[in-house]
């Protein structure tokens, strides 16, 4: 039997990628933005190709405050792409 793969869109690209291979952005319920690797945390996530190019578009666009429909600091996207860049390294 052969197991379905999830699917999830990427916010800067919007290409339907398999969920594995994207990086999930999540907004837990104290309202605190972080980059979830494992894909599990609790909370409403939005999803981001593993490139730095997506990573790069997704602050660039603010896709975060579409994605999360409310207006998000620039220190949370500061953030997030140092969380992206320590994990790659």
């Amino acid at each position: 039997m052969i197991k379905k793969i999830p699917m999830r869109m990427c916010i800067a690209c919007r290409q339907m990628i398999d969920k594995n291979d994207l990086i999930r952005v999540v907004r837990n319920k104290n309202a605190e933005y972080m980059v979830d690797f494992s894909g599990k945390a609790d909370g409403r996530g939005a999803y981001v190709c593993n490139n730095p190019d997506c990573v790069k578009k997704c602050i660039k666009t603010k896709a975060l405050n579409r994605a999360f429909k409310e207006n998000i600091s620039l220190e949370v996207y500061e953030s997030i792409q140092g969380e992206y860049d320590s994990h790659k390294n």
